[in-house]
């Protein structure tokens, strides 16, 4: 939304979308969530994107690691509001709903535990 480069838009994650034209459940229920990199953690040059509600914190994780081509010992550790980290089977539907802003959940990112 605020990056001028044209693929910044809400940019899917979702591995599973089937290409229709925007009918199907999980479409509609897509979250913004705006990853922001902290410490030593390499930088995502889409910094937001677009994810299925029932999609858990670990998944998140898994993609994260895939799309930074992190060695698979390396660790990835995620921060809600700089504050904590939640489990990976935290589902993101329940963070949004209790610590979304502005529509977007912002979840920051580090290669070696910051908060907590």
């Amino acid at each position: 939304m605020c990056d001028n480069n044209d693929t910044a838009h809400n940019t899917n994650i979702n591995q599973e979308d089937s290409g229709t034209d925007g009918e199907s459940k999980t479409e509609k229920q897509k979250i913004d969530i705006l990853l922001k990199p902290t410490g030593n953690a390499p930088i995502m040059k889409k910094k937001k994107w677009s994810v299925e509600s029932n999609k858990p914190i670990g998944w998140i994780i898994d993609f994260m690691k895939k799309y930074l081509k992190l060695e698979p010992q390396e660790r990835l550790f995620l921060y809600v509001n700089q504050t904590f980290a939640p489990s990976p089977d935290q589902i993101v539907k329940n963070l949004y709903d209790c610590y979304s802003t502005e529509g977007t959940l912002v979840l920051h990112y580090c290669k070696t535990q910051a908060w907590g």
